[in-house]
């Protein structure tokens, strides 16, 4: 790639750091609460593991196997964006730190106090001492490493203790004698966070790691040392799946073996306490044969700081967010059918606004309604204790004929996921586990009913997960239809998960891997002929990422064309906004704040005539040509007046929304001389206004018929 065409795009991994930033920015801001503060801390750290997992350890992939890396990665070879990633990173965690520093400062203040083990009382010490042997020594798991030939697998989801040993021993020319070096791993299923008891107005928190600290004696006291160290360190492996050719296994025999494998995975990050002792250093690093060209990263005492998205609250609520308990769907009570709601009219899911349990009620009706006879559904990330497998194996056991797509391979979940498909087989629900070489991440649900003895359809199309926990922070649109014409064509999708040889056609469904690259570019086009013969022209896209340079350049060929193009972008954005000759017409925003926005939402001005669409695709090459993706029409007048509407919701927004720039710089969006607008906290507010507005008319209309 040249340079003219280097500069045309932003590289997808710095985009992603730089959304990563954004969520840091959150950690940093004085206006968010001390315990959320927190919390995007612990996201930011959650997050990061998730990059080394998968991207930092595809391009290192590349760097090993010989493949032309510049060709894939835009002109940079993959070594030296490693170098590049790795920099930035030990920039941000050093960021993290003073953002951690000043958090637990302003915690005092609150009479809160985060101590380490030589900051307790000697009643807290009894405690500490009392609750490691009760609770914490059970759990531990310590290795002595000079003895080993060979060293011992550290898990990528645990944090350890490099212990060094210094023994009385006369022979100080016996190295081996005179240094001994172990690892403890700090236990992943006791709460990290320990709350000590206190008689007072201050609250008092000891990490799990100072407890193993202040106990280091109790654990290694068979050995005659004069002097022992513990400095916490963190590696992360290549989360790759490798699948084997045995015929004579399952398909979620061979995705669970290859979830144990991973454990093995090649290390891709090693972090470590920057006070640790350099003989220690070099002694774990050639032990586990990691060396400068990895991504070797100094740190504070404490890693694993994704664990502070489950910080304690204490009881003070005051230090966290207001909980906006989700409103009504207006028209769409929860008691009575929803179904018979559902055959009156479309109605629109936009949570964590408005109540998830609208999903959980349509399958739960559907389980136990005598005239349906078959439930549908796709499956990708699922909550833990899942109302949504509880309702389908109710279903199930009520004679109904379940089929369900669930995605083995959805990353990071495929253990859970292989545990609820079991469930699932054992109830007799009929699996599919997906088509070979494309994962399926559409979010689909379709049931058939008998009504005066005609089958009758019913169904909901979402942009986000079926999972009852992300639903609460992450936000996502759910369209419950009845429409014939919809549901025939989500019917033929998963025809197509059963016979994926045959390639449907859909009459309104975009559906990926055949038709979604060209419907959308179509739609594009339809916009640049309007600008060019002189019509209003507009796009308006909500989606978490956009890194696919073919749609990326046929956004930029709409902006010369004149098309007027906003795009909020939650995520990536390799797409330059605003660039003079290049994309002067599109402007992009990405909005970081209590919530995640998930949701993807298309809308083409179709010369004042909008036509609106909701997807669980993004404009990303794996979602438009190597996954099962659905985008559907939305035909309901007002749900597509209710999708513009909130659309220019978040559009507004100069709180926490951030500009996208070749810069890379994160600046917040500033509007000359409005007043602040907070988008999430508006759009909470327009979901009440909807549903009081509903109330008046219902009312009005009742005592009309009075």
């Amino acid at each position: 790639m040249n340079n003219i065409q280097q500069s045309k795009y932003i590289d997808r991994e710095k985009s992603w750091l730089t959304f990563n930033a954004r969520v840091l920015q959150e950690a940093a801001d004085e206006s968010v609460p001390l315990l959320d503060r927190l919390r995007f801390l612990g996201i930011f750290s959650n997050n990061l593991d998730e990059f080394f997992r998968v991207r930092y350890a595809a391009i290192r992939r590349m760097r090993f196997e010989n493949v032309d890396s510049e060709k894939i990665l835009g002109g940079i070879s993959a070594e030296c964006l490693l170098k590049e990633i790795t920099e930035i990173v030990i920039d941000h965690q050093s960021e993290s730190l003073r953002i951690l520093s000043e958090i637990e400062q302003k915690l005092e203040k609150e009479n809160i106090f985060i101590l380490n083990e030589k900051q307790i009382s000697k009643d807290q010490e009894l405690f500490i001492r009392d609750y490691f042997i009760q609770t914490v020594s059970p759990a531990i798991v310590t290795i002595m490493l000079n003895d080993l030939d060979k060293f011992p697998l550290l898990k990528d989801t645990s944090g350890y203790l490099a212990i060094k040993l210094v023994m009385n021993t006369q022979e100080e020319s016996n190295l081996e004698e005179k240094v001994r070096y172990a690892v403890v791993e700090i236990p992943s299923t006791i709460n990290r966070f320990v709350v000590l008891p206190t008689n007072s107005e201050k609250q008092y928190i000891i990490l799990l790691d100072d407890v193993i600290r202040l106990n280091l004696n109790y654990i290694f006291n068979i050995f005659n040392y004069k002097s022992i160290s513990a400095h916490m360190i963190k590696i992360t492996r290549d989360a790759q799946l490798e699948f084997d050719s045995d015929l004579s296994k399952s398909f979620i025999e061979k995705v669970s073996d290859s979830v144990k494998e991973r454990r093995v995975g090649e290390p891709v990050r090693f972090v470590y306490d920057q006070a640790i002792g350099k003989d220690t250093l070099a002694f774990l690093l050639e032990r586990m044969h990691i060396d400068s060209s990895d991504s070797i990263i100094p740190g504070g005492r404490y890693h694993n700081r994704r664990d502070y998205m489950n910080f304690p609250n204490l009881g003070r609520y005051d230090l966290l967010y207001k909980k906006n308990p989700p409103v009504s769907i207006p028209g769409l009570n929860i008691e009575g059918s929803i179904l018979e709601k559902i055959k009156q009219k479309d109605y629109l899911l936009n949570a964590p606004y408005q109540s998830f349990s609208y999903i959980i009620k349509f399958l739960r009706e559907a389980a136990l309604d005598p005239k349906v006879v078959s439930i549908k559904i796709t499956l990708y990330r699922l909550a833990k204790n899942s109302q949504i497998i509880s309702s389908l194996i109710n279903a199930a056991k009520n004679g109904k004929k379940v089929t369900v797509q669930i995605e083995l391979q959805a990353r990071f979940d495929e253990a859970s996921n292989i545990s609820y498909a079991e469930q699932m087989q054992t109830e007799g629900i009929h699996l599919i586990f997906g088509i070979k070489g494309l994962k399926v991440h559409s979010k689909i649900c379709y049931i058939e009913r008998i009504e005066d003895s005609k089958i009758k359809r019913y169904g909901f199309i979402s942009t986000g997960n079926f999972n009852e926990n992300s639903a609460k922070i992450y936000t996502d649109v759910t369209l419950f239809t009845s429409n014939t014409s919809i549901l025939k064509d989500v019917s033929k999708v998963f025809d197509f998960f059963e016979i994926n040889y045959k390639v449907h056609r859909y009459k309104h469904l975009f559906v990926s891997p055949h038709y979604t690259r060209s419907k959308f570019v179509k739609l594009i086009d339809r916009e640049i002929m309007n600008a060019l013969s002189g019509k209003e022209a507009y796009i308006k896209l909500k989606m978490n990422s956009v890194s696919d340079f073919k749609m990326i350049d046929k956004l930029y060929e709409a902006s010369n064309a004149g098309v007027k193009i906003q795009m909020i972008i939650r995520g990536i954005c390799c797409l330059i906004p605003g660039k003079k000759g290049l994309s002067e017409n599109i402007e992009a925003i990405s909005i970081v704040d209590n919530y995640l926005e998930h949701s993807r939402v298309y809308i083409f001005g179709n010369n004042n005539d909008p036509e609106i669409y909701i997807s669980s695709a993004d404009f990303m090459t794996r979602n438009i040509d190597a996954r099962v993706e659905v985008t559907c029409p939305i035909y309901d007048e007002e749900i597509k007046q209710e999708l513009i509407e909130t659309f220019d919701i978040g559009w507004k927004a100069n709180v926490k929304a951030r500009l996208h720039s070749e810069k890379l710089k994160n600046e917040y969006r500033k509007t000359e001389g409005e007043k602040p607008f907070r988008a999430q906290l508006e759009m909470y507010n327009y979901y009440n206004k909807k549903l009081e507005s509903s109330s008046e008319k219902i009312n009005n209309t009742k005592i009309k018929e009075l």
